[in-house]
């Protein structure tokens, strides 16, 4: 990322703190790859698998709040919240916020908000994270057993849990990896495995079948019969790994 602009996707449904937000982001140097109004359209957007570095979200936005979007993503995207309501920070650093930035937005505080923003996105790269697709990922990951550790056949694997602090394989049996959250399986998996909510991973190859549940968001049938919900966000992306479109 050295030398290289920021690519950031601004979402605000006020037209002029949307087009000033997005003014203040260029002149800092980044490249505004979108400016969008609502939740839904972020969602739609980022589901097309279009390169974005950062996301700059205005919590209260219709259809989906900024919060939603963020908790829906259909791939990791460091988000930096915008909004006029102090009461929202905590909720935001929940969700492993970047930043929260207070309207009015000064220029001062957004090149602070823009150096964390580069130093989170720098060690993505350092690691071999891409911020589309990703490295293909390797055929075998690790689980704990007793005092060491063994390999696992990714190809016997179904499926990624993020539970009681950990991240669970789910290979005939639930196993317990070495990854202690489900970003850091996604970076080390890489485009083998897709998201199918915030706390889940899917391997493609295991899906069997899908339908729409009774919620109307997209149900999965995986090998073993097992069956997930997939979130609004994740959906679009899952559905295009499957050749469904």
């Amino acid at each position: 990322m050295t030398g290289a602009a920021l690519r950031v996707l601004v979402a605000e449904d006020e037209p002029f703190n949307l087009k000033r937000l997005a003014r203040l982001l260029r002149e800092a140097g980044c490249e505004v790859v979108a400016e969008l109004e609502d939740g839904p359209s972020v969602l739609d957007w980022l589901a097309r698998g279009e390169a974005v570095d950062a996301l700059f979200l205005d919590i209260q936005m219709p259809g989906l709040t900024g919060l939603d979007v963020s908790a829906d993503l259909p791939r990791p995207c460091p988000v930096v919240f915008v909004t006029a309501y102090a009461e929202h920070a905590v909720r935001a650093f929940e969700q492993a916020a970047v930043d929260y930035l207070l309207k009015p937005v000064t220029a001062e505080r957004l090149a602070a908000s823009l150096q964390r923003l580069r130093a989170q996105v720098q060690a993505g790269a350092r690691n071999g994270r891409d911020p589309v697709s990703g490295p293909s990922g390797p055929s075998r990951f690790p689980v704990k057993a007793g005092e060491g550790v063994v390999l696992v056949d990714l190809a016997k694997t179904t499926h990624f849990v993020f539970e009681e602090d950990a991240v669970w394989a789910f290979a005939g049996e639930r196993l317990r990896t070495t990854w202690k959250t489900l970003a850091e399986a996604e970076a080390a998996l890489g485009s083998r495995v897709v998201r199918g909510h915030r706390h889940l991973l899917i391997r493609p190859e295991a899906v069997v079948g899908v339908k729409i549940g009774d919620s109307g968001r997209l149900k999965v049938r995986l090998a073993g019969g097992t069956e997930l919900e997939v979130s609004r966000g994740a959906a679009p992306g899952l559905k295009a790994r499957l050749g469904l479109g």
